[in-house]
Order: structure tokens, then sequence, then C-alpha cells
């Protein structure tokens, strides 16, 4: 793996950690979950081929630290300081982003918000559940998990959240586990570090987010929304479907679920690069 540079930048509230390689037009990556940039660590190489390839850890998260720890973290902040990386690496052109899950809706607000900004975005399973018919049901569940994680703790608040997110009517044992590479294995220190953050802060701040929708049917052509091939069914997979058929646009697949980046990372690259490209 090339050794990226890396730098800070200075936004509202926070020092963003960020890492640059190769050369090209900007691509700019934004993690979702409890990932920071090492989550691209699989695909950033062989993107960067292409692309001048940009990632970060979200505010909040890893290296990238808040001036007030217990800030109240909304999606309009965080799609801001993904322009501000645009206008730091590319002041001059538009850019492609790509988004993942909590990312992916951060890439759909910097569109709405600044599409002279924005050549494509491509939004990988954006949990953005106030576009779905039920989404008082997904409410219910926000409120649970965090009703759980004050007075039981995290690992209960993840099991209900993880409840919350399977198929419907899918009562079966966990899957075995899917053998990971060796450096997305490495990561998980740091993920389970991120996750009373993700839970306390990102998951209510995020997840109940309501996209502009009549701004997104006038960027569409610039909208990619993708799901993971293994996720239908599930939560994260319902709101991107339901907003291509809104919009009228193609639906892709990547490969896997909606780890699909961590888990299959040579052909979810190959995949991104295609719907770039589209």
């Amino acid at each position: 793996m090339t050794a990226p540079t890396t730098g800070s930048l200075r936004v509202n509230g926070a020092t963003l950690h960020y890492e640059v390689r190769g050369q090209g037009p900007l691509l700019l990556l934004i993690p979702g979950g409890t990932g920071g940039a090492a989550s691209f660590d699989g695909i950033a190489d062989d993107l960067a081929a292409e692309y001048t390839v940009a990632t970060y850890d979200p505010r909040g998260m890893s290296r990238s630290a808040l001036d007030e720890p217990e800030a109240e973290q909304r999606v309009a902040e965080h799609a801001d300081d993904a322009l501000r990386m645009l206008d730091l690496l590319s002041p001059g052109e538009p850019a492609r982003v790509f988004g993942a899950s909590s990312g992916a809706i951060a890439a759909v607000h910097l569109l709405t918000a600044h599409p002279e900004r924005v050549a494509r975005v491509v939004a990988h399973e954006p949990p953005l559940v106030e576009v779905l018919p039920d989404a008082a049901e997904h409410r219910a569940l926000l409120a649970r998990v965090e009703e759980t994680f004050r007075s039981q703790g995290l690992m209960p608040a993840m099991a209900v959240f993880a409840a919350g997110l399977k198929k419907d009517g899918d009562t079966t044992a966990p899957e075995a586990e899917t053998e990971l590479p060796p450096q997305a294995a490495a990561r998980a220190e740091q993920t389970m570090a991120n996750l009373p953050y993700f839970v306390g802060r990102i998951v209510p701040g995020f997840m109940s987010y309501a996209p502009d929708l009549h701004r997104l049917e006038a960027l569409s052509d610039r909208l990619v929304l993708a799901c993971g091939e293994d996720s239908r069914g599930e939560l994260p997979y319902r709101p991107a479907a339901s907003l291509a058929e809104r919009l009228g646009t193609e639906l892709r697949h990547f490969p896997g679920g909606h780890t699909g980046l961590t888990t299959h990372p040579a052909e979810f690259g190959e995949a991104l690069r295609k719907a770039l490209r589209a």
C-alpha cells in the first residue's frame, strides 16, 4: 500500500485528520459508521491510479478531535466538513464524492446544499429512513436505542440497533463471521473505541435526517444510489431503493452487504469505479 500524504484541517468545532494519495480529479471518500480514513485502505490505492483520492476521519472519530466532546452532531455540519475538504483540495473544480452509510447521508446533503461543488455523488446504503412509508417505526427504533444506551450501556444498545436493521421476520441465528482481510481485522480496536460516539451521537443525529427530495429530483443526474447485493430486505437497503424508484434512476448493486467495502474490497472498488464513470 502506498503511504498517503497526511494533514489536518481546522473546521468549525473540530480538527480533521485527512489523507491524500494519487493524482487526477479529486475523489473524496466519506466513511460511515465507526470507520475513518482507514476504512478505505482496501480500495484507495487502486482508485489513486485514476483520481486524487482524499479520505478523512469524520469529526469526533479516531484522529479528528472535537473541541467540545459532548457536542450534538448534525448532518449539515458533517457535510460542511466535506465541503471544506473540497475547497482545500479541489478549489477550482467540482469533485466526485463517495459516501458509505452515514457518510452517504452527509454526501447527499452536500449535493443538495452545494451542487456547484459536486460533479457526482455515489451514495452506498444511506440509512435515510425518513423517506420510507414506515418511518414512524424507525423513529421508535431510534428512541429504543437511545433509551437502552442511557439505561443499560453500549452493547445492549447495539443489540437493539442490530435487531432493527435485520430483514423482516429474520429470526435466524447470526451467520458465521466472514474472514476479514488482515488490514480490516487490525482496525477492530479503533472501531470499538468509536462505537459509543457512533451510537450516542451519529445514529440519532443522522437517522432522523430528512433529505430535500425536491432538490434531489432536480439533481438526480449527479446522484448514483447503490446497495449491497447481500443487503436486500434489510433496513439500510430500503431507503436507497425507495429513492431510486422515486427519482427514476438505476439502483446499482455492489458486492457484499452493508459492509461490502470491508469484506469485498477489490470487487467493491471496481464497482465504485464503474459507478463514477456511468
